[in-house]
């Protein structure tokens, strides 16, 4: 059903400067702004993800909602999925139990109630994202919270048919790891959560050095390199300009 990520849905306060720190963080060029509805939006291509970065501009009611998420603050708010046949898609989350609104156009969401408090579309796209144009190459995984686990492997490696690839435990959190299209969704265990919660993202690079001094040049305050927790991977944090999302960068394994 899930053949990947679409996009990733980012609320901030300020569509430009939204717009500008993610143009610098990944290191690409945003499309136009567009305003529908009450709300100003652009996005920024990466190879096997979208962010699409969302503002209030006026009083509609999709706008008001929207300024009601920015009450916890900028961040991650939604989550996309790539699947190819919108139809078979929804049917299917019928009959796990999901709950899914109506197809408009051809993306639908999933009851948030059901998904424990993530909110979870599904799109059909025709045509690809614009080629990339940055030196981030694309999403290594998405980070998501939850204070329960099985209730996590069950919603996504059992409703939503992800591969669990690696499940366990460190310094007494359980970690779960899910492949969708050639990226991860990474369940971190978190006893303080009420419902789950959207966390952060992990970006690939060729060259951490490389990386990391460019984002330093442009005034960013970032970590040394330091070695990943995956064998022969180079990570660093990205501490600001990501509009309140944890961000982390990652040169792969060769």
């Amino acid at each position: 059903m899930i053949i990947g990520f679409d996009h990733v849905v980012i609320a901030v306060r300020d569509l430009a400067a939204g717009v500008a720190a993610y143009e610098t963080l990944l290191g690409g060029a945003a499309t136009p702004p567009r305003d529908s509805d009450g709300v100003a939006s652009a996005v920024i291509a990466t190879g096997n993800i979208a962010v699409e970065l969302m503002a209030p501009s006026g009083e509609s009611e999709m706008a008001q909602r929207l300024r009601a998420t920015l009450e916890d603050g900028e961040g991650l708010k939604s989550l996309v999925f790539a699947v190819r046949d919108i139809e078979g898609a929804h049917r299917r989350l019928e009959r796990v139990g999901l709950a899914p609104h109506a197809i408009t156009g051809k993306s639908f969401r999933a009851d948030t109630e059901r998904t424990h408090g993530v909110r979870l579309f599904f799109m059909q796209r025709d045509a690809p994202w614009a080629a990339p144009s940055g030196d981030v190459s694309g999403l290594d995984h998405i980070v998501i919270r939850t204070s329960d686990p099985e209730r996590a492997a069950a919603l996504y490696g059992a409703r939503l048919g992800l591969d669990m690839r690696l499940d366990r435990e460190v310094m007494g959190r359980r970690l779960m790891f899910f492949r969708c299209g050639d990226a991860i969704v990474e369940v971190v265990q978190d006893e303080t959560l009420a419902a789950d919660r959207l966390w952060g993202l992990s970006w690939r690079v060729a060259d951490a050095d490389a990386a990391r001094a460019r984002l330093a040049a442009a005034g960013l305050d970032v970590s040394e390199v330091r070695v990943g927790m995956k064998p022969g991977t180079r990570v660093f944090t990205v501490r600001d300009g990501t509009c309140g999302v944890p961000t982390l960068m990652i040169e792969p394994s060769p």
